[in-house]
C-alpha cells in the first residue's frame, strides 16, 4: 500500500490531481485507513492507465466512464476495447505528423548547415529537390507531402 505523498513523488502527479480523481471516482475501490487514502496496486495500474489515456486526448469524464465501464465487468469488455482501438488509431495520426515535423527539421538543419558551409543559400537551393543527400532528401518529400 502507498500512501497519497508515494503516489504523487511516483507519478510526478500533483497531490491535489490525485484528491481529484479520487473526488471523481476513478478509484471505486480505495480504501481509507483513519481516513488516510492507502493506494494498492490496483489503484498504481489504473494510475498508469489514466496517464496513457490522458496522454491520448481523453478527457476525464471519458475516463470516468472506462472507469464505469470496468466496474460493470465482462459485457462491457467490447466497448473498453473500442475505446482503446480509437485510441490507438489517434496516437499512431499523431506519430506520423510529428514524423513530418521531424522530417522537416532534419531537412531544414541539413539545408543551414550546408549554407553556412558554402556562406549562402543559392548553392543549396540548386540541389533541390533532385541532388540532396538520399537521407534528407526522403526527409524533404515526407515533409512536403
Amino acid at each position: 500500500m502507498y500512501t497519497i505523498g508515494e503516489v504523487s513523488k511516483m507519478f510526478n502527479i500533483p497531490i491535489s490531481t490525485l484528491r481529484y480523481y479520487d473526488k471523481e471516482g476513478l478509484f471505486p475501490k480505495i480504501e481509507r485507513k483513519s481516513g488516510i487514502r492507502q493506494f494498492s496496486e490496483e489503484e498504481i495500474e489504473a494510475i498508469r492507465v489514466f496517464d496513457c489515456l490522458k496522454k491520448s486526448g481523453l478527457k476525464i469524464k471519458d475516463i470516468k466512464h472506462f472507469i464505469e465501464w470496468t466496474q460493470v465487468g465482462n459485457e462491457t469488455l467490447q466497448v473498453r476495447k473500442e475505446l482503446f482501438d480509437k485510441q490507438k488509431i489517434q496516437i499512431q495520426s499523431e506519430i506520423e505528423n510529428l514524423k513530418k515535423t521531424l522530417d522537416m527539421i532534419n531537412y531544414k538543419c541539413w539545408y543551414y548547415s550546408e549554407a553556412l558551409k558554402a556562406g549562402d543559400e543559392n548553392s543549396v537551393i540548386t540541389k533541390i529537390p533532385n541532388d540532396l543527400p538520399q537521407d534528407i532528401k526522403e526527409s524533404y518529400f515526407n515533409s512536403h507531402s
